[in-house]
């Protein structure tokens, strides 16, 4: 049996990720941000956490990270500060977090021989699509600290690659949504508001296009990387091939909602004229290639799922849909 280190484990794609391995026979070792609370996060309800090795402390120590990896055969990087609106206030963390962190977990893994690592970064290092699908070769644009410091990592990861030979994939997912979402992210923030029952739904600019892609397709992508040795040293995209905009994500999730909501645009959510990204389209021609990967969920089915999970009172009110969060 294989042993995975996720972390990052704690949090919404990292808690679905441990699910999957674990359905699939893998022995977990699951990293939650060490906090005074003893809070596992998202692992606090999952149905595996009794099998699950339940780890708690923070990438960005060195030292800890070497601990961390050591016996592990493959490691999942998912452990991430995220959100945009955040980084423009706090630049530093996201250094620290997302660059120093991926540095620790790729020395620890070095130093301790694990066999595979992939490391998750985001379709955010390629800002406003220049071209539409975008490949892995589009120009990387750090059009936020927050992408500026994925970018870094990615660099980083891949650097310890070509140096070390240390056997890395970088994978870039698609605007991931599900069930545990953050409320910050848009569709979460549609759904909850209408689920509180708001008649006036407050969004950015609803004119970008994203390709989304729900949870449990983004997981089996970097599952299927991990497992395939021709992916090692690659940077890999996750995705759809398909994009919408953030308007017509609305009145989708209306639709299925059966609610008649307007929506008001909201400058808090707008980000800086040049940070804004309009456009993203994945090209997942590499990954099929690589895998066979197929996305199983359609946009409309996933956000079935998601409605589902998030308009459950127990589920909802973990999310303080009365509070409009950004």
């Amino acid at each position: 049996m294989k042993t995975a280190l996720v972390t990052g484990a704690d949090g919404f794609i990292g808690s679905h990720l441990v699910e999957m391995l674990h359905a699939r026979g893998y022995q977990v070792r699951a990293l939650s941000y060490y906090n005074s609370f003893n809070d596992w996060g998202w692992l606090e309800q999952s149905a595996c956490l009794k099998d699950l090795d339940v780890w708690n402390g923070d990438i960005r120590d060195p030292h800890y990270c070497i601990e961390l990896t050591k016996g592990v055969d493959v490691v999942f990087n998912l452990a991430a500060l995220i959100g945009i609106p955040y980084s423009y206030t706090a630049p530093d963390t996201y250094v620290d977090v997302n660059i120093r962190g991926t540095v620790n977990i790729c020395q620890g893994a070095r130093l301790n021989g694990v066999g595979r690592l992939v490391h998750a970064s985001t379709s955010e290092v390629y800002g406003t699509a220049k071209y539409a699908p975008i490949d892995e070769k589009h120009p990387l644009q750090p059009q936020s600290p927050y992408s500026a410091s994925k970018i870094g990592a990615e660099s980083m990861a891949l650097s310890f690659h070509n140096a070390f030979q240390l056997p890395v994939t970088v994978a870039r997912p698609f605007n991931t949504y599900g069930p545990r979402q953050s409320a910050r992210a848009v569709i979460p923030t549609i759904i909850s508001q209408i689920a509180a029952g708001k008649s006036s739904i407050k969004l950015g600019d609803p004119t970008p296009t994203r390709d989304f892609n729900f949870v449990e397709d983004t997981c089996l992508g970097f599952i299927e990387l991990a497992e395939c040795e021709q992916a090692i040293g690659q940077v890999v995209n996750i995705g759809s091939n398909t994009e919408i905009s953030i308007g017509d994500t609305f009145e989708l999730i209306c639709r299925l909602m059966q609610a008649e909501v307007v929506m008001e645009t909201d400058q808090q959510r707008a980000r800086p004229a040049n940070s804004e990204v309009f456009r993203l389209k994945c090209d997942n021609a590499l990954i099929k290639s690589l895998t066979g990967y197929e996305p199983k969920y359609s946009l409309e089915q996933g956000l079935r799922k998601t409605i589902d999970w998030f308009t459950r009172p127990e589920n909802l009110r973990r999310y303080k849909a009365d509070i409009y969060n950004v």
